[in-house]
């Protein structure tokens, strides 16, 4: 007889057995160390930095902000697998308690997120409202709450075929929560509080209506979980080769006059295909994009002196050692072996790539500081991250290439 409750077991247990497997590579290796020491620093500097924090601060509204993406984005891991769209789907009826199970989970990952991210978040409101932590705890169950809301809203709009709906519903939640938790944390009047929170379950009881008839998008739903398993084996792959990693992708036509700005000859064949792979293949741009955009954020936002030349090279490190595994990315395609190319040519190329990627981001890491008047810390963040891209591409990696 079919329990969906022993299936649900079996799927968090199947997937808990492979994330434990690489996480022990992911988390034993000296980046670690390099994370540990990162974290280290950024909290004695954001101490630091929040004692200069005036009443006139806008709290509310950064606090409202980032809040209000953590909840506004609620993944539900429902551990589905391909065979389901056709084995499970006469069983649908009765996966009320597995799909139940799942939203539960996703729940308290959702829950360890907000604590995460309020508790960085609540000494900028006690220093800038003077009201210490003494509203931390009901500041978190409210969160909790909405989280929970958002998580019923979620898997009710996974019932709609429309990729359309899908993003309106996420900007109309993001909006929805961040006016209410903006008006939460300026302790605005219960009332106005109230009704705004009242127009999220008003959106929940209308997906409910127009979907209670509705079956279930197994593709979709599939589609969404095989997305999450690999981003994790991305990052895995890191550390480790992963088989069950796919290759994605991505045209990008917009990055076309990057590529075609290289000569065509022979000296040039591995760059052309390093290159091509960095901007198209995998999540490398993605990657070096994000590390990117959060460094400059950090840098821009937060002010602590020469330290921020230690940020600059610390961001380039996470990059460079992520962008290592572009070098084994075509190892298992025979034909590359028919290259009329020796093979020094390709570490030449790999290396004058990685160097490049480096350095321009070096570059835009220096750009913050600038903004902030700061130009001789900018112009030594400029060259350290330039001379420590050099040492890392023709040092540091080329052992580990060889």
């Amino acid at each position: 007889m079919f329990d969906a409750q022993k299936l649900w077991r079996e799927r968090l247990g199947t997937a808990s057995k492979e994330i434990g497997r690489y996480s022990r590579y992911i988390f034993n290796g000296h980046i670690v160390i390099v994370l540990v020491f990162l974290l280290g620093t950024a909290a004695f500097y954001y101490q630091e930095w929040v004692k200069t924090l005036s009443g006139d601060f806008p709290v509310a509204l950064l606090m409202a902000t980032v809040l209000s993406l953590v909840i506004t984005i609620s993944p539900i891991f429902t551990f589905v697998v391909d065979p389901d769209k056709v084995f499970l789907l006469a069983l649908e009826e009765r996966l009320e308690s597995y799909f139940n199970r799942s939203i539960v989970l996703s729940f308290f990952i959702g829950l360890y997120l907000i604590v995460l991210f309020l508790g960085v978040l609540m000494p900028i409101y006690a220093q800038v409202t003077g009201s210490g932590f003494k509203h931390f705890l009901p500041f978190l169950v409210v969160l909790a709450g909405l989280k929970l809301i958002n998580l019923f809203i979620r898997w009710r709009v996974q019932y709609y075929v429309e990729e359309s709906t899908q993003r309106l519903d996420t900007f109309i939640r993001f909006v929805v929560n961040g006016v209410f938790l903006y008006l939460l944390f300026n302790q605005a009047v219960f009332g106005f509080v109230a009704v705004v929170g009242g127009l999220l379950l008003l959106l929940l009881f209308t997906y409910y209506k127009q979907t209670k008839k509705k079956g279930l998008k197994w593709e979709r739903l599939i589609q969404l979980e095989e997305r999450r398993m690999m981003s994790f084996y991305r990052l895995a792959n890191l550390f480790t080769d992963v088989p069950k990693l796919k290759d994605e992708v991505k045209r990008r036509r917009w990055l076309d006059w990057i590529t075609s700005s290289l000569p065509y000859k022979q000296e040039a064949t591995f760059l052309h295909l390093f290159l091509q792979t960095f901007i198209r293949g995998g999540d490398y741009l993605g990657l070096w994009i994000r590390l990117t955009v959060i460094g400059g954020l950090i840098l821009y936002f937060v002010t602590f002196g020469y330290g921020q030349i230690l940020f600059v090279i610390l961001f380039i490190y996470l990059t460079g050692f992520q962008l290592l595994p572009l070098w084994n990315h075509h190892q298992n395609k025979l034909w590359i072996q028919l290259y009329p190319v020796i093979e020094i040519t390709k570490k030449r190329s790999f290396q004058k790539l990685l160097f490049v990627v480096l350095s321009i981001q070096s570059l835009l890491l220096s750009v913050p500081i600038v903004m902030k008047g700061e130009w001789l810390v900018s112009g030594i963040a400029l060259v350290a991250g330039i001379a420590f891209s050099y040492l890392f591409v023709y040092q540091y990696s080329h052992k580990k290439l060889t």
